[in-house]
């Protein structure tokens, strides 16, 4: 499916909620794609680009970042606080805070640095034992700390559903919990369910397959 493709399914879906299609970034998740096809959709006018691994952005992108000081990468993969100084230097957004001691590290790093990325903090919303992020009972306690102890400027939640569950749920319990945090942005909503995303309220949504085609497989 070609980016204009997508840019009009997007778009269609905020007219469908009452919502500004600029209310809603597109990420495109380039993580594990071949330079050519990152190429080709950069050529094509996307500006905002998801990678899961600050290794992998590091081998890719600083060649294609030359003359183009318009794109913006967001990382929406885990993140080791080994490599959080890293992380600090290629990323404008962290989609991924989800647990104290990332946060500790990071309000170090960003005292330290004198400026911040856009912090989302992940939520797992199904409680899946295999998967990063807080439980939503912790939400409230956790985003209270970043305000807080930590002085972090949290500025939204990330969720991924679990694969078979219904994701219109997930998505307005995340909605719930920003709401109720006074958090204005909400990451959520991927190839298969963002226009479901855009009708529960995503800011962000994150979409890599059905722009780039099924990824390669992990080195």
């Amino acid at each position: 499916m070609s980016l204009a493709e997508i840019e009009a399914r997007i778009a269609a879906a905020c007219a469908r909620a009452g919502r500004p299609r600029a209310e809603v970034t597109l990420v495109a998740v380039s993580k594990v794609q071949p330079e050519e096809r990152v190429r080709a959709v950069l050529d094509e006018g996307q500006r905002v680009f998801g990678e899961n691994r600050v290794q992998e952005a590091e081998g890719r992108w600083p060649p294609l970042l030359a003359g183009r000081p318009d794109v913006r990468l967001h990382l929406v993969g885990p993140l080791q606080t080994n490599k959080l100084a890293r992380a600090l230097a290629l990323f404008e957004a962290i989609h991924s805070l989800d647990r104290e001691s990332l946060a500790l590290k990071l309000a170090g790093a960003v005292q330290a640095r004198g400026g911040c990325p856009t912090l989302f903090v992940q939520v797992n919303t199904g409680a899946e034992p295999q998967k990063a992020g807080l439980l939503p009972e912790a939400v409230d306690g956790f985003v209270a700390a970043c305000r807080g102890a930590w002085d972090l400027p949290v500025a939204g939640l990330m969720c991924i559903p679990p694969v078979d569950a219904e994701p219109d749920r997930h998505f307005a319990l995340l909605a719930d919990l920003a709401a109720r945090n006074g958090l204005g942005l909400l990451s959520m909503g991927m190839s298969d369910d963002f226009e479901r995303a855009i009708a529960r309220g995503a800011t962000h949504v994150r979409i890599g397959s059905a722009i780039f085609g099924a990824r390669s497989a992990a080195p």
